[in-house]
């Protein structure tokens, strides 16, 4: 598919999205992004904003299987991979494969889960396949994990590692709706006569595989790239942050930067998608010192200082034949 192209279907799974879902285009562009990307995505909100609603929206857009893991204090890690069941007749054992195998898993509230369960997750997001009793099963192909968690309420709750925080290419919110939201939400809630809004399958998933490929052939010269770079290392001096963003997140801005560039309908990455994209894949990939955390410092505040400080590159679009 040509970047144009790419970037109107793209533009036409938002629309339908926001058919359903009351929420800010910017983040749902954020989430786009981490797809194309080949990402996955961390959504963190108080309850009630949607976020559920979201995912299986997002699912639906792209034609997708859809499979919603609900974490809980009590849930086993082969709840989520699946196990091995015996069977009488054949007297043999046999794989039965767990919710992860789907193209769209929706872990939902997953800082409700220990992290041995959390840690489920690592090799399906890391590697596209889970083990199970020395047997590695292939995930499907797209495949995409949407997690959840509720920034509130942290009684009976496990942090994310960092380690497991790393693995998400996009970190957003939601946030609450403006004004005209609100009053949409409103009416839907009085006219309970008119069907709930429903989303409509943009593409398939031969199509969406498509779209990922897209990304993989955008322009990023030599000053942007060094622009990626200063910015990711400037975290790690910012006298803020006890860890700064490690190598893994600095390939994965440098991806999600791509794949922010296509959905501008644009061949080549400028800094302005650097700048627009930072916050989302970064800042939840610091680790804060202990007085920033007393001090309120926010991760995102971090970044926004990080990128007033570094150079931005000045740049001219690549030419035709490079």
């Amino acid at each position: 598919m040509s970047v144009p192209d790419t970037a109107a279907t793209a533009a036409a799974v938002v629309d339908e999205i926001l058919s359903a879902v009351v929420a800010d285009r910017t983040v749902l562009e954020e989430v786009t992004a981490g797809v194309l990307a080949r990402g996955h995505v961390l959504l963190e909100d108080v309850p009630g904003t949607g976020k559920t609603l979201t995912a299986r929206s997002f699912a639906t857009a792209l034609g997708l299987e859809f499979s919603r893991i609900q974490f809980t204090p009590d849930l086993m890690p082969a709840d989520i991979t699946g196990s091995y069941v015996f069977e009488e007749e054949t007297g043999e054992f046999h794989f039965t494969p767990g919710p992860v195998f789907a193209n769209v898993v929706l872990a939902d509230e997953i800082n409700r889960a220990p992290p041995k369960t959390q840690s489920a997750l690592l090799e399906a997001m890391g590697e596209g396949q889970v083990t199970v009793d020395g047997e590695t099963h292939d995930l499907p192909d797209p495949f995409v994990v949407i997690a959840t968690q509720n920034p509130v309420e942290q009684e009976g709750t496990f942090e994310l590692p960092e380690a497991q925080r790393d693995r998400f290419m996009i970190k957003t919110s939601l946030g609450y709706p403006d004004a005209d939201g609100t009053r949409e939400l409103i009416d839907r809630r009085a006219d309970r006569d008119r069907p709930d809004p429903t989303v409509d399958p943009v593409v398939d998933r031969e199509r969406v595989l498509e779209l990922q490929r897209v990304p993989e052939g955008i322009a990023v010269e030599g000053p942007v790239r060094d622009y990626i770079g200063d910015v990711c290392r400037a975290t790690r001096t910012d006298g803020r942050v006890d860890v700064g963003v490690s190598p893994r997140g600095v390939q994965r801005l440098f991806e999600v930067s791509r794949a922010r560039a296509v959905l501008e309908g644009r061949e080549y990455v400028v800094p302005e998608d650097i700048k627009r994209i930072a916050g989302p894949a970064l800042a939840h990939r610091l680790v804060l010192t202990p007085e920033a955390s007393v001090d309120g410092v926010s991760r995102r505040a971090v970044i926004d200082g990080v990128l007033e400080e570094c150079a931005v590159p000045a740049m001219e679009p690549p030419s035709a034949d490079q």
